[in-house]
């Protein structure tokens, strides 16, 4: 079964500094048909204009990964990491028992674009924790490159939950298969052109939640971008 989740009927707020899109409920934004899919909680498309951000907040009892598609992201945290995020990075924020960060578009120029994902940890508690990691496009093109996963494996970012996360590059006309085993299930988010997943035709912003199939298709329409979660 695939069920599609439409950038069009997602939560919008205009902030002025920042044009935000939420997949499921968040904030002010409460659709009680929309919590999250499986471990996953958030996705959230957001734009920040040159120099807006996000002051110091606090998080806890989550792990949170960060994507940039356009831009850069400064963050700094009270674990002591100042790092700047680009496109073909990402990066990996364990709340654990509590954590507090910033994030802000360092350019005065250029605009921020990029994905926030929350999942729900295995456990509540954890040591916080950080990492970063870049992706070159090679690695990512024409293949699902597994960026984050638990314990690390493949060279991935580690995360404290049995969840895959796969990044995709492909060309119009280009196709990847992710073999679904028995009872795990999947949400494809597609970034930035066109694809069929099983046939089904999203475009960017759009979603998708699947379960009971064997496998996941996804054929680039036109280039595209898109990340893939495997899900127990």
């Amino acid at each position: 079964m695939i069920v599609v989740r439409k950038a069009g009927e997602r939560g919008r707020f205009d902030f002025g500094w920042l044009d935000t899109r939420h997949t499921f409920s968040f904030g002010d934004y409460h659709d009680p048909d929309h919590m999250g899919f499986r471990q996953l909680r958030v996705i959230n498309e957001d734009r920040v204009a040159p120099g807006g951000g996000f002051p110091t907040h606090s998080h806890r009892d989550m792990e949170i990964l960060s994507y940039v598609l356009e831009g850069a992201i400064e963050h700094q945290d009270s674990m002591g990491h100042r790092e700047v995020l680009r496109p073909g990075e990402l990066q990996r924020m364990s709340a654990g028992r509590g954590v507090t960060h910033s994030e802000y578009n360092p350019s005065r120029e250029e605009p921020l674009h990029f994905l926030q994902i929350w999942i729900l940890p295995d456990r509540r508690g954890l040591e916080p924790g950080y990492e970063q990691k870049e992706f070159p496009e090679k690695d990512r093109t024409g293949r699902l490159r597994l960026v984050a996963a638990p314990g690390g494996r493949d060279g991935a970012l580690e995360i404290h939950q049995d969840v895959a996360v796969y990044a995709t590059l492909l060309g119009p006309g280009q196709e990847v298969v992710h073999p679904l085993a028995p009872g795990r299930h999947a949400w494809v988010q597609v970034a930035r052109g066109a694809l069929e997943v099983g046939g089904r035709g999203l475009e960017a912003g759009d979603g998708a939640a699947i379960s009971g199939e064997a496998e996941v298709r996804l054929r680039a329409v036109s280039p595209a971008e898109a990340l893939l979660l495997d899900l127990g």
